[in-house]
């Protein structure tokens, strides 16, 4: 009976620990209690958790991406190579970034010899293949680059009067006003009048030749006389603008490689205030680039054999600087002193039997460089 009582109390205390660890001890122990998410029911309505306010701006709409196919390398191909089929491919590429000379047929690349080398994933333009390797000689400059097809590169010089202070850099528009000074010729000679008169007469030694008198032969009321000038002939200026809308290519020489575009310029250094030389004194100032003398205008082909007949005449030309939005060609009319005088309302002054001292016999002139002057008698 004792054994018996003691397995008793041990089942006992057993009953009771395991009650107290299953019950008591999980809500003793302030553990989270687990609401238990009551089941939904399948036939309820679908009540939306956000609700549209009619008030609030509607969301943008996309623009659909339009896509155009593009012959794109799908391997490397060297300069020179002949690109053949399995080279490229007709890739879809955005219509907006897609470049304007890129090819869209594959027929016109197969076969082809590249003028560049062409890396893989890169679009094809047009002017990368050449049909022979003539084409693929050399790369070019970037003068021709960006010259459109219907114009032509010419250079004129240029200082800073005539380049307008340098004001023009690449890419702007300019247009071309020349000035010229007419004399009048002897048709025969192909010379100044007036001509030089040589007289001359009969003597038993044979013909004696008088000095030579510049003139004209006249009749007057004192009998046949000659005519002499007092002075050389003055030229009569004419000034009018010729070429108009010229693409300005580039202002100054152009490097030896022909590079130019996205080449950022060398900096000038500039000296620290606080630097000092050997012995103590200041170095001297960096020098400054020299300015440029001569610029480079795209014009048609016919503007291009006016503008050398022009250079070859030694005739000024002075440039004028278009407006970036000014595409419009306007005529314009001759400018003379006539023309000076009627369009601005001057009269020629009369005759007085009075003056002031000292005589005027010039007035201030504005020289740059040099003077141009008709020829060295001046």
């Amino acid at each position: 009976m004792g054994r018996l009582r003691i397995f008793l109390i041990i089942a006992i205390l057993i009953i009771v620990v395991a009650i107290v660890v299953v019950v008591v001890l999980p809500g003793l122990g302030g553990g989270t209690q687990v609401a238990q998410q009551p089941t939904p029911d399948p036939n309820a309505p679908i009540i939306n958790e956000v609700q549209e306010d009619p008030a609030a701006t509607p969301l943008p709409t996309a623009t659909p991406i339009v896509f155009v196919d593009i012959v794109v390398a799908v391997q490397e191909i060297p300069r020179g190579m002949v690109i053949p089929p399995n080279a490229i491919q007709l890739r879809p590429w955005p219509q907006s970034v897609a470049p304007f000379n890129g090819v869209t047929n594959i027929d016109d690349v197969i076969g082809k010899r590249a003028r560049t080398d062409i890396f893989r994933e890169q679009p094809i333009l047009s002017n990368m293949v050449v049909d022979d390797l003539t084409g693929a000689a050399r790369v070019g400059s970037d003068a021709a680059a960006v010259l459109p097809e219907d114009l032509v590169a010419v250079a004129i010089p240029m200082d800073r009067l005539t380049g307008i202070a340098y004001a023009p850099q690449d890419g702007d528009r300019v247009d071309l006003i020349i000035s010229l000074l007419f004399v009048d010729m002897d048709e025969d000679f192909q010379s100044i009048l007036p001509n030089s008169l040589r007289l001359f007469r009969v003597t038993d030694e044979g013909i004696e030749l008088l000095e030579p008198i510049e003139g004209r032969p006249d009749s007057t009321s004192l009998g046949s006389v000659i005519v002499a000038p007092s002075e050389r002939q003055r030229p009569r200026l004419v000034t009018q603008r010729t070429v108009q809308d010229a693409l300005v290519v580039h202002v100054g020489n152009f490097p030896y490689d022909g590079r130019f575009i996205g080449v950022p310029p060398t900096p000038t250094p500039v000296p620290s205030d606080n630097a000092e030389g050997e012995n103590g004194t200041p170095p001297p100032p960096t020098p400054l680039p020299p300015r440029p003398d001569i610029i480079t205008l795209g014009v048609t082909p016919q503007e291009a054999v006016v503008i050398t007949w022009m250079i070859e005449a030694r005739i000024p030309i002075t440039l004028a600087l278009r407006s970036a939005s000014a595409t419009a060609r306007t005529a314009t009319t001759e400018v003379t002193l006539d023309y000076v005088m009627g369009q601005y309302g001057i009269t020629l002054p009369g005759k007085r039997p009075f003056s002031i001292e000292p005589a005027i016999r010039s007035i201030r002139q504005l020289v740059t460089d040099g003077l141009i002057s008709l020829s060295d008698g001046g």
